[in-house]
């Protein structure tokens, strides 16, 4: 019924494990599409762990999400719920024991968009998605708590990859980081990637993590993914605060911290190109 692109069978995370899955993947589509009564409309396309497939029902355009069960399924499935579509795209029903979630269809990635424009609808984006949040969300405030208390560890066990001032830096910003009287809905995995074109509003946010606390928590992100489009750094940085409506030295803190963690995991892991991106991000907003 459908084909599974090679690029997606390839993709770093079947290596080791999820090779069942993918033997029954094309016959779990069938399954699904006859159980919301749904037609594939389209070739599937995919991320690095889920395909989406293009499908009609009764007419309407949609797509039909499959990814590996499992809590990250109930937890995407819920943070949709929570934004019931501002901002975001809209989830019409999901089935989180296959994996399975309905989701309109969208269109153009924010990539495709000039870095400027992309900057400047990413900080409207955080601005819209900021509804209040679960109290029971894990807070941006316990995250930089938990984190900061493995940073300096990790930096070391990583033969202390780059200037001590830069990891001082990041621990001396991480107290008033965890202090925040907001409550607000926050994306924790935000960026051009995970936005797209949509009819409804004009873009709309994918896969997102839901947290409460500071929206300005993943503006790090927002830059460094688009840092090799960038000529100067500060005037993104600039656009963004505004956009957001962020207080500039709380959201600087938080780039400086965000990156900072980035940096240490990126490298526990083994990239090369973004740990590049965040040593340069870092010297221009440094003080």
């Amino acid at each position: 019924m459908i084909e599974l692109p090679e690029s997606f069978l390839r993709m770093p995370r079947w290596w080791t494990e999820g090779a069942d899955w993918l033997k029954t993947l094309g016959q779990a589509v069938e399954s699904q599409c006859a159980s919301w009564g749904l037609e594939v409309a389209g070739p599937v396309v995919h991320g690095s762990n889920a395909i989406v497939v293009p499908v009609v029902r009764k007419g309407e355009e949609l797509v039909l999400r499959m990814s590996p069960p499992g809590n990250e399924v109930a937890e995407q499935a819920r943070a949709l719920r929570w934004w019931d579509g501002r901002g975001m795209v809209f989830l019409y029903d999901a089935d989180v024991e296959a994996g399975a979630m309905l989701l309109e269809r969208l269109s153009t990635p924010l990539t495709t968009r000039p870095v400027d424009e992309a900057v400047a609808v990413l900080g409207q984006l955080m601005r819209r998605l900021a509804v209040p949040g679960p109290a029971d969300a894990r807070s941006t405030a316990e995250i930089v708590t938990r984190r900061s208390a493995e940073l300096e560890q990790q930096w070391d066990h990583l033969d202390r990859p780059f200037d001590v001032s830069v990891l001082r830096e990041a621990l001396a910003v991480a107290p008033g980081l965890a202090k925040t009287s907001s409550d607000l809905a926050v994306n924790g995995d935000f960026h051009s990637d995970q936005v797209l074109a949509g009819t409804r509003e004009e873009w709309l946010t994918v896969d997102p993590v839901l947290y409460r606390g500071d929206i300005a928590f993943d503006l790090g992100r927002v830059l460094w993914t688009r840092l090799d489009e960038m000529a100067s750094i500060p005037p993104y940085f600039d656009t963004a605060v505004t956009a957001a409506g962020l207080d500039r030295d709380r959201a600087r803190d938080w780039v400086v911290w965000r990156t900072v963690d980035y940096w240490l995991w990126g490298l526990s892991v083994g990239l090369t190109e973004d740990p590049v991106r965040c040593e340069r991000l870092i010297r221009s907003l440094s003080r």
